[in-house]
């Protein structure tokens, strides 16, 4: 048995049965050892980013850690937005990067890089392999760092020579560890600001997200006379019909500081206390007040679940109904509008559907408008690198087993940075609607441009406008293998989303904006 075969498996035997890839000449001998074993599904990315970006979105559906297939150095960093967004999302991933054989690696050939270098700013753990006899070892500690609470990037180098060397070991899964138990002075602590304290925060992130953590919170607001919010960012909110509407603090900096104001006291669930995207001139970093008292309940790598419970068993908190979401909403009708748009897809998405949300600058309001949709899961970007949705959205579609609708809210400049994705999805025959947006600019830009002080002039427009000439998604999207049609009401939008959901393959929709 070589190195190659001992890693494929060792991931197999500790529960890795999906690889992302986008392998080169380094990777040959894992793509053999892939090829010769049974059992790993094996879905190719056009770009490194995207492999990345699917590895991210599988996760946070499947949660368990795929393995991607990166070719050397360049290759994990053509990646590294996308897991710098992982990263944020707490998303378990294994990457495998190819490398110079260890002999060969002194010479400084062509593709020599600091591939730990460049791995380490987005990963929890980080290792390169230095024998074939290690392999299996090295990639069972690989996935046991992946899945260790609350999520984290492993990345295993693999020089060439330790995967095509014999004497190769399969490693034994290693047992992962439960999350952290909450800190019981810091359950006794957030008791006390809700029992004496006016004017409280609780605010939810991470795994309280979670319908069942939401309706703890719910409980412990109602009791105390609390309010509960979501982080600005967030990789999965369980949503819709019979759960809590939960709004999350707003991006713009003037309307989250607002939003925030009347808080003295913050209580963090899985969360960190609100500061801005960005900083701008003459307005605060922190978006709470610098007088409110920031309390703890659990941190990332807690079970914010555990703490919710003993937090409402500490001050006897009793059951409270979660507020009546209302009645499912009809299609909108008219001119594209975010509010029309959320109502539409408040109105048509299925039941278990899954939300991957790139829309950037038009869907700031859309959860105000979807709290009365069907169950659903919403994903969001969560590190702010641009092209996470369509790989995101794909990652989550396999990461469901292809059982779930997902519906991909698109902005259209960031789609340039991955729509080799749209392939991946037609090569895989996977449920994903993309409601491409399309303004043919980057609008997020303009605002952002404004919110400095200033009005775009001629030299600036040309860098934040997508026209001139137009992008044709019609043909974009057929190029990858997608079906695609122009909608430019919101009627023609609702009736291409009823008939895309009938239909398991992907299809785009380009909404003029």
């Amino acid at each position: 048995m070589n190195g190659a075969e001992s890693l494929v498996h060792t991931l197999l035997g500790s529960g890795v049965d999906t690889c992302f890839a986008n392998p080169g000449t380094s990777e040959m001998h894992f793509v053999a050892a892939l090829d010769r074993i049974p059992g790993m599904r094996c879905v190719l990315g056009l770009q490194e980013n995207i492999v990345t970006g699917m590895a991210d979105g599988y996760y946070r559906m499947a949660r368990k850690p795929a393995a991607t297939l990166l070719h050397c150095g360049p290759g994990l960093a053509n990646g590294l937005a996308n897991l710098h967004n992982a990263r944020r999302a707490r998303s378990g991933i294994v990457n495998v990067v190819g490398d110079q054989a260890t002999y060969h690696r002194p010479l400084d050939a062509q593709l020599t890089a600091d591939t730990e270098g460049w791995a380490r700013p987005v990963s929890g753990w980080v290792r390169t392999a230095t024998d074939s006899k290690r392999v299996g070892a090295d990639a069972a500690v690989a996935v046991q760092a992946a899945r260790t609470a609350p999520g984290q990037i492993a990345t295993l180098i693999l020089p060439a020579d330790t995967a095509w060397n014999e004497g190769g070991m399969v490693a034994e899964a290693l047992p992962v560890p439960a999350p952290i138990a909450p800190d019981p002075q810091a359950v006794r602590n957030a008791a006390r600001v809700l029992r004496e304290k006016r004017n409280v925060l609780i605010l939810l992130g991470g795994e309280a997200l979670r319908a069942e953590a939401q309706a703890l919170a719910w409980r412990l607001a109602q009791a105390c006379g609390a309010k509960v919010l979501a982080e600005m960012s967030n990789a999965r909110v369980e949503r819709g019909a019979g759960r809590l509407p939960l709004e999350r603090v707003p991006y713009m900096a003037d309307a989250a500081i607002a939003a925030l104001a009347e808080f003295e006291h913050i209580i963090l669930v899985n969360a960190k206390a609100p500061v801005g995207f960005f900083a701008y001139p003459g307005k605060p970093s922190l978006h709470y007040p610098e007088s409110a008292g920031v309390h703890l309940l659990t941190r990332y790598e807690q079970d914010p679940l555990a703490g919710l419970k003993a937090l409402v068993e500490e001050l006897g908190a009793p059951e409270s109904p979660l507020p009546d979401t209302g009645p499912r909403p009809g299609i909108a009708r008219g001119a594209p509008t975010p509010e029309g748009l959320a109502q539409t897809l408040a109105a048509l998405l299925p039941e278990g559907g899954i939300v991957v949300d790139e829309s950037v600058s038009f869907g700031r309001g859309f959860f105000q408008h979807t709290h009365a949709a069907a169950p659903h899961d919403w994903l969001q970007i969560t590190g702010g690198a641009i092209g996470c949705g369509m790989p995101l959205a794909t990652g989550a579609a396999i990461g469901t087993g292809g059982q779930r609708r997902v519906v991909n809210l698109q902005a259209d400049g960031s789609a340039m940075y991955t729509l080799q994705a749209l392939w991946t999805q037609a090569r895989e025959k996977l449920p994903v609607t993309t409601v491409l947006l399309s303004n043919r600019k980057y609008q997020i830009l303009i605002g952002e441009y404004r919110n400095v002080g200033a009005n775009p002039g001629p030299t600036a427009m040309s860098m934040l406008d997508l026209s001139n000439p137009d992008l044709d998604w019609l043909r974009l999207a057929g190029g990858m293998g997608v079906e695609a049609a122009r909608a430019t009401t919101l009627e023609q939008c609702g009736d291409l989303m009823r008939q895309s959901f009938s239909h398991d393959a992907p299809f785009l929709i380009e909404l003029m904006i």
